[in-house]
C-alpha cells in the first residue's frame, strides 16, 4: 500500500494517509472554490493525524455534517471530513510531501447542487432529506 506524508505549511500538523491514489477531486461548492482545493478521497482509517491534533482548527457551515480542518497557526487547508461519506476525508494533495498530482485523473464533483434539504438528493448524496436532518 502506498504511503504519503503531508504537512501544513509551517509545519504544526502533520499526517500520513496509507493509500493508493488513483483519482482527485475539485468541488464547486462555494467554499472548496474560495479554497482551491484539489482532493484525494481516503478512508478514515487510511488518515494518521501524527502529530498537531491541538493544532487543527473546525470549520463547519450549512449542514455541519462535513468537517473542514485548518492549521490555526498558518490558516492551510489540510484536509475534511466529506458530507457525503462521512467516513471518509478529503485530503488536500498539495500538502503531501513529494506527491506529483499530474498524471492523476481529475474528477469534477458537484457540491453547489447539494442542497440543505433534498427529498430527492442522488443516492450518493446521504446528507439531509428532510428539514432538521443531520444540521
Amino acid at each position: 500500500m502506498p504511503q504519503y506524508h503531508g504537512s501544513c505549511h509551517c509545519g504544526a500538523v502533520r499526517f500520513r494517509i496509507d493509500a493508493a491514489i488513483t483519482e482527485l477531486t475539485t468541488c464547486d461548492c462555494s467554499l472548496c472554490v474560495k479554497k482551491n482545493a484539489l482532493m484525494a478521497k481516503v478512508h478514515e482509517s487510511q488518515l494518521t493525524v501524527l502529530q498537531g491534533e491541538d493544532a487543527l482548527s473546525l470549520y463547519q457551515w450549512n449542514t455541519h455534517r462535513a468537517k473542514h480542518y485548518f492549521c490555526s497557526r498558518c490558516g492551510i487547508y489540510t484536509f475534511h471530513r466529506k458530507r457525503a461519506a462521512p467516513d471518509h476525508y478529503g485530503v488536500n494533495v498539495f500538502c503531501l510531501d513529494d506527491f506529483d498530482p499530474h498524471g492523476v485523473p481529475v474528477r469534477a464533483t458537484e457540491g453547489v447542487g447539494m442542497t440543505v434539504v433534498d427529498p430527492a438528493a442522488l443516492p450518493e448524496w446521504p446528507g439531509p432529506r428532510v428539514a432538521g436532518d443531520g444540521g
